[in-house]
């Protein structure tokens, strides 16, 4: 009898399961408003540029502004602020369509993480929040003393290597030669690789035929 082949439904989290970004209210939150404005102001134009040309560019602006905000601070005080910021978010931003979407996965036995660009330190607690499986965001690093740097700890998680962790994870649910079916849920440039590797991809974006994933089927 052949065995059965497991299921993953892989979702983003910033406009696909919530709406909007979420980067900048996490650091408002986490830093303050009058440090994280002056931050982004100092940064605008290389975060113009970032989201304009997207790749490098936006993971290197993303990175500076997390420098200038985050730099100094200890795991511990921005793990707890961060848990703060979640249960917030995610309570006022959630999209019920999307959020329905993630539930029937679920009822039917499927594994379900969140894979997203922005910080694990809360991506992690809104996983935990929707009863998903796992989940996969942009790591920090921290120095010996347990402050961050502000930097990375290995790349942003968006287009490819978005593509490779999700690829990672769900490689070891493979049940001997089954690979799991994945379907994937996303709504920008940075979810294009993770929905074109996808058995069922599924474009969540607002744009419909003007958005970056319109060749792909949409959300019903």
């Amino acid at each position: 009898m052949p065995e059965t082949r497991p299921v993953v439904a892989a979702f983003d989290l910033d406009g696909t399961l919530t709406e909007g970004g979420s980067v900048v209210k996490w650091l408002s939150h986490v830093a303050g408003v009058t440090t994280t404005y002056r931050a982004m102001v100092t940064h605008l134009p290389s975060l113009a540029y970032g989201a304009l040309m997207s790749g490098t560019a936006a993971d290197t602006a993303k990175e500076s502004l997390f420098r200038r905000t985050l730099q100094g601070r200890t795991l511990e005080e921005v793990t707890e602020a961060s848990r703060d910021f979640a249960h917030h978010h995610v309570t006022k931003e959630l999209r019920p369509a999307v959020r329905a979407r993630l539930n029937e996965h679920l009822a039917l036995g499927h594994r379900v993480v969140l894979v997203s660009a922005s910080p694990e330190l809360y991506v992690g607690v809104i996983a935990e929040f929707l009863g998903a499986h796992g989940f996969l965001g942009t790591r920090l690093a921290v120095d010996p003393l347990g402050r961050l740097t502000g930097g990375y700890l290995g790349n942003n998680c968006r287009g490819e290597e978005k593509l490779r962790r999700l690829t990672e994870w769900v490689d070891h649910l493979s049940v001997g030669d089954n690979k799991p079916e994945l379907y994937a849920y996303g709504n920008s440039r940075g979810d294009r690789r993770m929905l074109t590797a996808a058995d069922h991809p599924v474009d969540c974006g607002k744009l419909g035929t003007l958005g970056a994933l319109r060749a792909f089927p949409r959300l019903g």
